[in-house]
């Protein structure tokens, strides 16, 4: 089939332009001229027959027909972009690049990942943690799992699990002079905050909770930390479904009411269409969703 195509090298400049909305911009982006990235646009431009830009003194702006061409042609290139990455990246074979957070890694993943490794031994996990959201365009990272509403653009993502939240704390503080038997007993004891998107404002509200403050206590940046101070017995923290089961199956959480709140989002794994013709992306892929139906671990590694 016969493909009418525009100059292909006159692509980027005309993306990288079309983004910043200005042409030096995009020149030191490109480390190219202004002069350069000018004479793309307008060969561009003379191909296809139309105007893309319209040229203000200090300032451009996308016409009527720039502004829709400018998304195909970014969507190709992020397309090309990524199957070129899929195809020149030798490492792939052997080495996984996982992208995910910090506390599903500590709490669900990295428990788990020596299974992985018994099935796989001739493939090397290396998991980021960075909190950066991937591209996945020649950043690195072969699958991720995000934490969100499923809907990624270009992006395949398949549901993994959804979760409830609920107060986990260490066993001991069900003894003592204020035992956790309500709710309500939460004034007594320390309230262990994160970053996690529900907080103890929305738990007790929904259990219908009044007169307990939710700002104080402990606070981390780390879901991981937080749960570790519960388990050592420092204060009450949110439980998340998946990231507590293996402290609870130990006996090291404990929940000690039943209400639990419903998380919006879920868990995804997300990756490119085309890495699942990988090997790797194959095995991982199958064997987290082989995880799920799993029981909870009760240790963090082998015995």
């Amino acid at each position: 089939m016969s493909r009418k195509l525009p100059p292909l090298t006159t692509l980027p400049a005309f993306e990288a332009a079309a983004r910043h909305l200005n042409f030096t911009k995009a020149a030191e982006e490109l480390f190219v001229t202004h002069g350069a990235i000018s004479r793309a646009i307008k060969n561009l431009e003379q191909q296809l027959g139309t105007t893309l830009f319209e040229r203000g003194t200090r300032s451009v702006r996308l016409t009527a027909v720039g502004e829709p061409y400018a998304r195909a042609v970014r969507e190709a290139l992020d397309q090309l972009a990524v199957a070129t990455n899929v195809a020149t990246t030798r490492r792939s074979d052997t080495t996984l690049t996982v992208s995910t957070s910090g506390g599903f890694a500590g709490k669900w993943l990295v428990p788990r990942l020596y299974r992985f490794h018994r099935a796989h031994s001739e493939i090397d996990v290396r998991v980021s943690t960075t909190g950066t959201l991937t591209t996945f365009l020649g950043d690195g990272i072969d699958v991720a799992i995000r934490y969100g509403g499923g809907d990624y653009p270009g992006l395949t993502s398949e549901f993994l699990a959804g979760e409830d939240v609920s107060p986990v704390c260490s066993p001991r503080l069900m003894e003592g002079e204020h035992p956790l038997r309500s709710p309500e007993d939460l004034k007594y004891h320390t309230l262990i905050r994160d970053d996690y998107p529900i907080d103890w404002a929305a738990w007790l509200d929904s259990a219908g909770v009044v007169g307990i403050g939710s700002n104080g206590g402990l606070a981390f940046d780390s879901y991981t930390f937080a749960i570790e101070a519960a388990v050592q017995g420092e204060g009450v923290a949110l439980g998340r479904t998946m990231l507590i089961e293996g402290d609870l199956v130990a006996g090291r959480l404990i929940r000690p009411f039943e209400h639990a709140l419903k998380a919006r989002s879920s868990f995804y794994l997300v990756y490119p269409p085309e890495a699942i013709r990988q090997r790797k992306v194959k095995a991982f892929r199958d064997w987290i969703f082989s995880e799920i139906g799993k029981s909870p671990l009760a240790v963090s590694g082998p015995n």
